[in-house]
Order: C-alpha cells, then sequence, then structure tokens
C-alpha cells in the first residue's frame, strides 16, 4: 500500500485522472435530464470536455488549465440556461472548486483572488438564470460554501508544500555545510601530517649532519668510526627521502610553529597503554613481531592512530569498558586493530562538526597508502583497523 501511495504521489496526472472519470461517470447521469430539457447533446459535450478534460493535468499548467475549465463553465451558461428549468447542476461544476483549490495551492492568492471574481460573476449569472426556482438561493449558498471550503484546503496544502520545499532547502544547506566541513577537515588534518612528517625529515637531515662533522673529524685517526658514521647518513638519507616523497603528496601549511624533535613512534604505545589504565580504562597490548625498526611515517601515525582511538574509549564508551590493541607485522604489512566493549559512538561517526579525529586516522592511511577503517564492533563496542605497507 505504501509503494502504492508513493507511486501515486511521483504520478499525480493519475489521481487526478481517475478523480476526472470519476465526475464523468456521475455526469452522465444529467445527461438524460439535460436533454429532456432541450440542451443538445453537442454542447453537453462540449462542456464536458473543457471542465473534465483538463483535470489531469492541472498541476502541470494551473492557471491555464483553471481558466480552461472556467471557459467550460462560461459555456455550460450560455448554453444550458434559456431553456425551462433553468440549468441542471452538474458534477462537472464540482470541477472549478478543485481549479480554486489548485490556484491558491500552486499559484498563489492574488491568482486565486482574480479568479475567485470570475466565478463570482459566474455564479451572479447561473442565480439569475435559476429565477423562479425556490432552491436558487440555498444553491447559491452552497456554491460559496464549497468555493470557500476549495480555498481553505488550497491554503493549507500551499502551507504544507511551501513548508517541506523549505524543509528540503535547509537540508540541502546542511548537507553542503557538511561536505564543505568535511572537506574543511580533511585539509587541515593533511596540513597536520605535512607539518610531522615535515618535522621527521628535518629531524633525519640534522641527524645526517652530526655525523657527516663527525666523519669529517675522525676519517683519518679513526676510520672504523667514520665508516660507521657515513653508513648511518646513508640510511637516514634514504629514510628521509622517504618521507619527502609522502611530504610532498600533501599540502603543508605556514601558519603553524615548527617544533624540531622527533615524534612519537610505535614503540610509544606501550606509553599510551599505560597511560589509558591510568585513566581507569583497563587496556591489553599484544604485539606480534618487531614494531621497532618501522619506518619513521608508519610508526608515527600508528602512534597518532591508537592515540585517538583510546582518547575516544575514554570519552565515549563509558564505565566498565576494557580496550585491546593488536599490532601484527609481517615481512609486507603492519596491521593495527583497536577494539573496546563499550556502548558509545565517536562524535565524528555521526556529525562531523563534533570532532575530526576519525578523519585524521584515514588521511593518515591514505597518505602512506594504508586502508582504515572504523566502526561498531558485531560483539558490541567499537573497532578501529588500519594497515600499512612496508615493502619498499
Amino acid at each position: 500500500m505504501r509503494r502504492f501511495s508513493l507511486w501515486m504521489k511521483a504520478h499525480p496526472a493519475f489521481g487526478d485522472s481517475l478523480i476526472a472519470g470519476l465526475l464523468l461517470i456521475f455526469d452522465m447521469g444529467f445527461a438524460v435530464t439535460a436533454i429532456d430539457r432541450g440542451v443538445s447533446f453537442s454542447a453537453f459535450l462540449a462542456v464536458t470536455l473543457l471542465m473534465l478534460g483538463p483535470l489531469p493535468f492541472r498541476r502541470y499548467h494551473p492557471l491555464g488549465i483553471s481558466y480552461l475549465i472556467l471557459a467550460g463553465a462560461f459555456l455550460q451558461l450560455f448554453t444550458h440556461g434559456g431553456y425551462e428549468g433553468g440549468i441542471p447542476v452538474r458534477m462537472s461544476d464540482f470541477a472549478l472548486a478543485i481549479a480554486l483549490y489548485t490556484l491558491v495551492a500552486y499559484i498563489g492568492r492574488k491568482s486565486a483572488l482574480i479568479y475567485s471574481g470570475w466565478l463570482l460573476a459566474g455564479t451572479l449569472l447561473w442565480a439569475v438564470f435559476q429565477v423562479g426556482d425556490i432552491q436558487a438561493v440555498f444553491l447559491v449558498f452552497m456554491v460559496f460554501v464549497i468555493f470557500g471550503f476549495s480555498w481553505a484546503m488550497g491554503e493549507f496544502i500551499g502551507a504544507r508544500r511551501a513548508y517541506q520545499s523549505e524543509l528540503e532547502q535547509r537540508l540541502k544547506l546542511l548537507e553542503t555545510e557538511r561536505d564543505q566541513q568535511a572537506q574543511i577537515a580533511v585539509g587541515e588534518e593533511r596540513s597536520r601530517i605535512a607539518r610531522e612528517l615535515h618535522d621527521v625529515v628535518a629531524h633525519a637531515v640534522s641527524v645526517m649532519i652530526v655525523h657527516a662533522d663527525g666523519a669529517a673529524y675522525t676519517i683519518r685517526s679513526q676510520p672504523e668510526v667514520a665508516e660507521n658514521a657515513v653508513r648511518t647518513i646513508a640510511e637516514t638519507g634514504r629514510l628521509a627521502l622517504t618521507e619527502m616523497r609522502r611530504l610532498l603528496g600533501v599540502l603543508r601549511s605556514e601558519d603553524a610553529e615548527t617544533q624540531w624533535a622527533p615524534q612519537p613512534d610505535a614503540r610509544g604505545v606501550v606509553e599510551l597503554a599505560e597511560n589509558t589504565r591510568a585513566a581507569g580504562v583497563p587496556v591489553r597490548l599484544e604485539i606480534s613481531g618487531d614494531v621497532d625498526d618501522l619506518p619513521v611515517g608508519v610508526g608515527l601515525s600508528i602512534y597518532r592512530i591508537v592515540q585517538e582511538a583510546l582518547t575516544n574509549t575514554i570519552k565515549h564508551a563509558g564505565t566498565g569498558t576494557t580496550a585491546l590493541v593488536r599490532l601484527t607485522r609481517t615481512p609486507d604489512e603492519l596491521r593495527l586493530e583497536v577494539v573496546d566493549n563499550g556502548f558509545g559512538t565517536p562524535h565524528d561517526v555521526v556529525k562531523v562538526s563534533g570532532g575530526n579525529g576519525l578523519i585524521g586516522m584515514r588521511e593518515r592511511a591514505a597518505v602512506l597508502g594504508g586502508e582504515f577503517e572504523a566502526g561498531p564492533n558485531p560483539g558490541g563496542g567499537w573497532r578501529v583497523r588500519a594497515s600499512f605497507p612496508l615493502a619498499a
């Protein structure tokens, strides 16, 4: 039934055709009375076509269709009115009320008021043809009641359509604002990642300079020490070159102060787990494989993702929550999983403006060519997963 209702809403001409057909069926009953009073069948048919034929298209061309129906009504006055007994009341006359309702709901009060003036003139003219009929006054009163009801319904439906239209516009604006906020958040996070990678590269270059100076001093007196320093320079240079390539993939903002210090890495996850335990959330840490010699960018991203995930656990998971942090290293990739059994949901999953934690984690993984996912855990709680490629 709901599907049929939605289909009817999407195809309004079908419903209006049903209304026109129903009025036509009842109107045929008046054909015999009209012909008995001397009304020609061709005139009766012309009026029927003018008043009921345009009804299915009233929503597409409200103004033109309404005046076409009005023309049919005036044709009825001048073709049916000079006969004994006056003009027979027909079901097609309800098309006038439908037209008035359509103008009020879809066009506006000004056009509807002009149309009402024509209806008033036609009604008074109709009353003149009904002189001598004791029911004329009652019929005129009923006509005005019907037209008044049509106007009121048009006002109600028009206000509802205007409200729905305004609501849709606001939703579109909210969606646009949400998308813009997400883009701004992504840009800010990319800028932050770029600054951190810049710090990593700057630290690597500083190390290279120190070892180069040491090698220059010891190259003659202590060749072995100089050789080790040169190897360190080469390894650090390769790492710095890798991080520099990643740095070129993101935009760096110049409005933040640069910190010339080494950034945390995967080894700092142990300290994060201890701090989370001190905050009242038991954390179990599982590390499989060596995470001490990870690429600097990967180690930094692992640290930040675990930091953000555990922060969300503390803030949103609720009391009695436990968490698991699992790091698994294989020859080709490093996999990270942070799971809790709480009942909270990070704010920025529901509303972008509530925080940018998940956006930042996703961007960190993307910058390093990894994958990231976060969502409710099937067994309850929240789960964050990330993987980073380690192959050259």
